[in-house]
């Protein structure tokens, strides 16, 4: 709110009276309360000022936006800005780029200021993907770039290989360091790290479900009631998961309900059985318990049912949460 100045009293009709103070105490303490608002607290641990300025390294654009609003919210124009920069570059095909590696990048161009970002590789349809691994590229064949969650970027002005080692240390998620090629690999997948010689994506290292991992849509909740937790990295079917997972937190464990969100997921014996694939599996937390204390972090426990296909692991968890009471 703008300063009061004598004009704008006198157009409100205020007389040097008594209900004339009351106006003006009413309005500057209403002033002081605004100035003084704190700003939104990121929902992401990892988060940038709002603001993600991309050069493409393959079609001659440049993406500047401004994804995130003063209070808080996102925009969708600006985030549909962001899936078509990101999208798959042969085919042109689009997927709803992850909020968190947006707020990822954002982070990185906030906190230690490149003299510019290039995006070399964003999403990739599993058709691009096929092709650059059958070309002999170091593709995984289960990329989390086929799921809009990983971004390759080429730096200029900071040292690649520094900034890769401090992001590992942070445990953001999945951090490659592609000297040669002069890239980094941003993912938002379970906290990772390799250079080009240790990558071992000819392995096919997420065979069987091998790392099927949970996200949550975001890191900070002012209630859990409402969350979505996603699964990504299926790679065999069915994966069956139980109606019940767990809420973990230092004090001890919770349970809450789960409920499907996404189309495709079946009910079979008891449990939510994913019989085919797609770029994300949704759940919406139902039934929340009680919120841990603010300073306490938590995870989302998933369990899987019986019988369970090649390497599907018993408990799957997300990353770690926080729900400010």
């Amino acid at each position: 709110m703008g300063i009061v100045t004598a004009a704008a009293v006198k157009r409100a009709g205020c007389l040097l009276a008594q209900p004339c103070l009351l106006f003006l105490t009413v309005v500057l303490f209403s002033a002081a309360a605004d100035a003084a608002a704190p700003s939104p607290i990121p929902r992401f641990f990892f988060a940038g000022n709002g603001r993600l300025v991309l050069r493409h390294g393959h079609f001659d654009s440049t993406l500047d936006v401004r994804y995130r609003r003063a209070d808080g919210s996102y925009d969708p124009a600006a985030l549909a800005r962001i899936n078509h920069f990101f999208r798959s570059r042969t085919d042109g095909r689009e997927a709803r780029v992850s909020l968190r590696l947006i707020e990822l990048l954002a982070y990185v161009q906030s906190q230690y200021r490149p003299r510019q970002m290039i995006l070399l590789s964003g999403f990739r349809s599993v058709e691009l993907n096929s092709e650059l691994r059958d070309a002999g590229q170091a593709v995984a064949l289960a990329s989390l770039h086929t799921q809009a969650m990983a971004a390759d970027v080429m730096f200029t002005g900071i040292d690649m290989k520094r900034l890769w080692r401090q992001l590992r240390e942070l445990h953001t998620g999945g951090v490659g360091y592609y000297r040669k090629s002069k890239f980094v690999h941003l993912d938002t997948g379970p906290p990772r790290f390799w250079e080009e010689t240790t990558s071992r994506v000819s392995e096919n290292l997420a065979a069987d479900n091998a790392r099927v991992f949970a996200r949550t849509d975001f890191d900070r909740y002012e209630r859990l009631e409402g969350a979505v937790c996603s699964l990504h990295s299926v790679t065999a079917f069915p994966l069956l998961i139980a109606p019940h997972a767990k809420l973990a937190q230092p004090s001890g464990t919770t349970d809450v309900a789960l409920q499907p969100v996404s189309d495709g997921i079946a009910v079979q014996e008891g449990c939510f059985a994913i019989r085919t694939p797609a770029q994300a599996y949704e759940f919406r937390v139902m039934g929340a318990a009680a919120a841990p204390s603010e300073a306490a972090r938590a995870h989302i426990v998933l369990a899987s049912c019986e019988p369970r296909v090649g390497k599907t692991p018993a408990e799957i968890e997300s990353n770690p949460i926080e729900v400010r009471r």
